[in-house]
């Protein structure tokens, strides 16, 4: 019924202030990991929550309002920014979705946040979700 080989990771909340964001989370009745992550390459600072065993809310907050997420927030406002899937081989997965006529976002996956390698399906090619596939690294 499940498939073990690809799951949902995270919802990805693109927000201008980390905890104002966070606060209504946990109002909510989630607990964050209290160590935030900057990840340079996008620019980006993150606060994780579980929601299950695999799930996770994911705040992501540009670093000096600049980067991709700076962008989205200007151009949308804050909201759901990407759904994160969690597969076995994300540089795989990558070649398997061009070959099957899908735009990538980036030609080879690049690092992310939580010790991953991660790639984005552009949402040109999906209907208008960005959809974030992603490999723990060992």
């Amino acid at each position: 019924m499940f498939n073990k080989d690809c799951y949902l990771d995270h919802v990805a909340i693109a927000v201008s202030n980390l905890d104002r964001a966070q606060k209504v989370w946990e109002d909510l009745g989630l607990t964050f990991n209290p160590v935030r992550e900057e990840v340079p390459s996008q620019q980006v600072t993150t606060a994780f929550a579980h929601v299950d065993e695999h799930a996770h809310i994911e705040l992501v907050c540009p670093i000096n309002g600049e980067g991709p997420i700076q962008k989205f927030i200007e151009k949308n406002g804050e909201g759901i920014h990407h759904m994160s899937f969690m597969v076995p081989d994300v540089a795989k997965k990558t070649e398997e979705m061009i070959a099957n006529g899908y735009k990538m976002i980036y030609e080879k996956p690049v690092p992310g946040a939580n010790n991953c390698l991660v790639n984005f399906v552009h949402p040109k090619s999906t209907g208008g979700v960005l959809i974030e596939i992603a490999t723990k690294q060992s």
